[in-house]
């Protein structure tokens, strides 16, 4: 599982170095195997390759024949991306996942359990102002997330 939120600084030909507390675990899991994808929040998801192949198959299983279900399939399939760790626990985030994030210089790379959330971090600290206002969020609540309990 990945916790945490780390802030990291892009170098100069688009890279981040993953924290070390990760290092271990990437290269256990999937041997520093990675897929990155877009999600609709304007951020990057990073995945193990064996976890993100998971989520892949569920994803092109789906009745594509749903606009919703064509739609998530051609962002996340459409543009993931798989890379590697270098020797220097580095990734490479392609120009048009950069772009696509608004990710400049300094980005937050945050645990999601089995996946990243990298983030611009000029968006990020926008984003997470607006949900700890409240701001946004009128949908009401699922009935998963009605039953759980913090």
């Amino acid at each position: 599982m990945f916790r945490g939120v780390n802030t990291i600084s892009l170098d100069t030909k688009g890279r981040i170095s993953f924290p070390v507390r990760y290092r271990d675990r990437l290269h256990a899991c999937c041997e520093g195997r990675l897929v990155i994808t877009i999600d609709p929040d304007r951020c990057l998801l990073v995945y193990p390759v064996p976890v993100w192949e998971e989520l892949e198959k569920k994803l092109a299983s789906l009745p594509n024949l749903h606009p919703q279900t064509r739609r998530l399939q051609r962002m996340l399939i459409g543009h993931a991306t798989e890379c590697e760790l270098d020797g220097h626990n580095r990734i490479l985030l392609a120009a048009p996942l950069r772009e696509f994030a608004a990710i400049e210089k300094h980005v937050v790379l945050i645990g999601q359990g089995q996946k990243f959330e990298l983030w611009d971090e000029r968006l990020w600290s926008e984003n997470r102002e607006k949900w700890l206002t409240g701001g946004g969020d009128e949908a009401p609540l699922s009935s998963e997330l009605e039953s759980l309990s913090l």
